[in-house]
């Protein structure tokens, strides 16, 4: 998706992150060009290794005993992001940029918009099960997905006139009333989740036009168990390129260019 929005010279004026947007967001807002694009595509390449989530199963059972709370300890992920972005703070992007987390304390989102990058994404990112809560001062953050998983009311709210959402097919995934046991808070959570979203696009203001650039894949049941498969990066490649070529369409068939 970023590559059809670079190609069609559409340059950000401001970038929101989301849990993995946060990881996209930071680093394109570093580089928001094609050269930054590829970085990106390369970050991806890298996760798809194994480093980052490539402990087995007996490491993860272990670090769920000793934590009781998570799977994964977040040190790769870091040390995967420092390689990218150094000690970078949030007001040295190139581009304005911020990430949402959820605060536990406070039981609601937190806007990071100063201060180190690397420390933000991962907060924004911590998703509740797989990481730890990542603590920055006397508060602890998950993933803000949990509270804002598709900020486009933020970003009208900063004053844009013009919105493009860049989402991972969540939103077009079917729900169906649950069957298992798992599905129960699966399809719970996604229907808070997505009703902020659908509210939000039912009230925009007139003058604001939200492009919701499609993912070229057709979208997976929200309760198929494929989805926990998060170690497995292999359809990464497909699925970018897929996006590539759905949103190069979308842009062109509405004549949509900077």
């Amino acid at each position: 998706m970023l590559r059809a929005l670079s190609e069609a010279r559409i340059r950000p004026g401001l970038i929101l992150g989301t849990s993995v947007g946060a990881i996209n967001g930071a680093m394109f807002a570093r580089a928001p060009d094609e050269a930054g694009v590829g970085r990106l595509s390369e970050l991806w390449e890298q996760l798809s290794t194994g480093e980052v989530f490539g402990s087995s199963l007996v490491t993860q059972t272990a670090t769920l005993v000793r934590t009781r709370t998570h799977l994964q300890r977040h040190g790769p992920l870091r040390r995967l992001l420092s390689e990218q972005l150094g000690d970078t703070s949030i007001e040295e992007l190139t581009v304005p940029f911020q990430c949402v987390a959820a605060s536990i304390e406070r039981a609601a989102e937190h806007w990071f918009s100063s201060g180190p990058v690397i420390d933000a994404v991962l907060a924004s990112s911590a998703v509740p099960g797989l990481l730890p809560a990542v603590r920055i001062g006397d508060e602890h953050f998950l993933d803000g997905g949990l509270v804002a998983s598709i900020p486009v009311d933020r970003a009208i709210a900063m004053g844009a006139s013009t919105v493009y959402v860049l989402q991972v097919g969540r939103v077009e995934a079917p729900l169906r009333a649950p069957r298992q046991p798992f599905e129960v808070a699966l399809v719970a959570f996604e229907i808070a989740r997505r009703h902020r979203f659908a509210t939000t696009m039912a009230w925009l203001p007139d003058d604001v036009d939200v492009h919701v650039l499609p993912t070229g894949i057709e979208p997976m049941a929200f309760t198929d168990r494929r989805q926990f498969r998060y170690r497995d990066f292999r359809s990464v490649p497909l699925k970018i390129t897929a996006a590539y070529e759905a949103s190069r369409q979308y842009l062109a068939d509405r004549g949509l260019k900077a």
